[in-house]
């Protein structure tokens, strides 16, 4: 099993020891390094910024959201970004939810699937740069109808370094997954865990068998973002990751629509689910955290003692997963790739 670092969000700004940190993983054989964005920093400048100092790393987007740009705007960073890197570039996408999506991108959410699989089209179309761009579909058009009326096709003025330059897809529900199977070279799954792997396998093998999919068990990429702490206590560990678990099952999303929420209730969590996002959204940002039960960050991480993380990876090396996505400073990653190794 890979490892990569995940640099993660900033939070007020930009965090200190990430080119340390990403030098490290370097040196110490990891293969990606990734960036994020939500409503603060983008994704594609770190990795410029950053990934100018090193030189075999891949260097990846977890995640772009798609509402942030349109499809070519998108396809021009990536192109952009895998020459300066020399082919190093992994472009990664995802929806984000409704709340991000409408209230800070200014753009529809309904029918995510749908607008997904048109904007990898089209981003396709323009690294392929086998004809001039044109796209008739429900959500994007190209040239735009109406407006002026003088748009035109056009090709890419940069000749991509790799047309087939790869494409994940962040998804967490099972059509959205096996969506992933069928249109991408990846899927960025949060918040796996080894007790999932039969639901999400179903997912992804509804997607490798379409007609149009891309790629098969072999030659797909799966990069789970999976917290580690190597920490004698287990309950100290936990309680370093109970804070952003009670964040993504409480509060990132509305009471009626949160993937994040829905992830853990179908990894047999309903009930505390539910209870972290009452406690969470009624401004109980502490009681969310303490209700979350060991067991239930235990299922999504990696912590405790070596031995006991060492007993408990094998479990990981059996699920579809194939590269583990890690998060600290430098320190936590030489610790956490000895254990790991």
């Amino acid at each position: 099993m890979k490892l990569g670092y995940h640099i993660g969000y900033w939070s007020s700004g930009p965090p200190s020891g990430t080119l340390e940190a990403i030098l490290e993983a370097e040196r110490l054989g990891f293969t990606s390094v990734w960036s994020a964005e939500a409503y603060g920093s983008d994704a594609f400048t770190p990795l410029a910024w950053w990934g100018a100092s090193t030189s075999s790393i891949g260097l990846g987007t977890n995640i772009v959201q798609m509402s942030a740009r349109t499809p070519a705007a998108t396809a021009m960073s990536a192109l952009t970004l895998d020459h300066l890197s020399g082919g190093r570039f992994v472009l990664g996408l995802g929806v984000s939810g409704p709340q991000v999506v409408e209230g800070w991108y200014g753009q529809p959410y309904p029918r995510p699937l749908a607008r997904t699989r048109e904007y990898f089209d089209i981003v396709r179309q323009v690294l392929a740069r086998n004809a001039p761009v044109e796209y008739d579909g429900e959500f994007f058009q190209l040239p735009y109808r109406g407006g002026a009326g003088l748009g035109k096709p056009l090709k890419s003025t940069v000749h991509p370094l790799r047309a087939d330059l790869p494409i994940y897809l962040a998804a967490e529900g099972p059509k959205n997954v096996a969506l992933a199977a069928e249109i991408a070279d990846g899927w960025l799954p949060m918040f796996f865990s080894p007790k999932s792997d039969a639901f999400y396998r179903d997912a992804l093998a509804e997607g490798f068998g379409r007609a149009t999919a891309r790629r098969g068990w072999s030659d797909f990429e799966v990069a789970a973002s999976v917290p580690v702490i190597v920490h004698d206590d287990v309950e100290q560990c936990a309680d370093l990751i109970r804070p952003s678990l009670a964040l993504y099952i409480g509060g990132m999303g509305a009471k009626q629509m949160n993937f994040h929420r829905d992830v853990f209730a179908r990894m047999g969590y309903e009930e505390t689910a539910d209870k972290v996002q009452q406690l969470y959204l009624s401004g109980h940002k502490d009681d969310a955290a303490a209700a979350i039960p060991t067991r239930l960050v235990e299922d999504i991480a990696l912590i405790g003692s070596p031995a006991k993380i060492r007993d408990e990876l094998q479990a990981w090396r059996e699920t579809v997963v194939t590269t583990l996505l890690l998060r600290g400073d430098a320190s936590l990653l030489r610790t956490a790739a000895d254990v790991l190794s």
